[in-house]
């Protein structure tokens, strides 16, 4: 494992959207819609990441491995029920909840959200990385509003230990990161960072 591992009691993490200029108090004040927030859970031998993006108002549930595979997606948006769900064979076949095969994300391994940082937290944390190397993965980039699911190659680059670089042609070029000792991004310059109290 690249980083520390994470309590069997869980973990919660939130970020805002990055403003210039906040202090760390202003941060660690912020509500409503610019925040998302990710609270992790260890159940039935895997994780449960639990989380919200406020600015979209939609909520999602990603079932991962002990290893940090995803197995399942699940995204809320007004109903009770989810609007998407996607789930994993474990051998990279992909299906819906009514067992339509999803042909096209077969070989994909990651689901990419962008109002969350969390969700680059995933790769960053599963791949046995050196500094200085790179993995390209296929990744499901979700869009919250449209429901709109496209394949991204992604490039993942371990710039130093707790700092990473990932870019696909949907991503405003590259960008870096700085995480924490558990690999969950801290902040990205322009779009996040991370909060204390949420």
């Amino acid at each position: 494992m690249n980083y520390a591992p994470i309590s069997a009691s869980g973990l919660q993490l939130g970020w805002a959207n990055w403003h210039g200029g906040e202090t760390s108090a202003q941060l660690g004040a912020q509500t409503g819609a610019n925040l998302s927030t990710v609270s992790l859970r260890w159940e039935n031998e895997g994780w449960t990441a639990d989380g919200v993006i406020a600015s979209d108002k939609a909520h999602f549930v990603l079932r991962l491995s002990a290893q940090w595979a995803v197995q399942q997606f699940l995204l809320f948006r007004d109903l009770d029920e989810p609007d998407l769900w996607l789930a994993n064979s474990g051998g990279g076949r992909w299906g819906e909840m009514n067992g339509a095969h999803r042909t096209e994300l077969d070989g994909c391994v990651d689901i990419d959200l962008a109002g969350t940082p969390f969700t680059n937290a995933i790769p960053i944390r599963r791949l046995p990385l050196l500094v200085g190397h790179s993995a390209t993965l296929r990744v499901i980039a979700v869009d919250v509003e449209t429901l709109a699911v496209t394949i991204q190659p992604q490039i993942y680059t371990r710039i130093d230990t707790h700092r990473w670089r990932y870019s696909s042609m949907a991503l405003r070029g590259e960008v870096e990161v700085n995480v924490d000792e558990m690999g969950f991004v801290i902040d990205e310059v322009g779009a996040f960072r991370r909060i204390k109290n949420f």
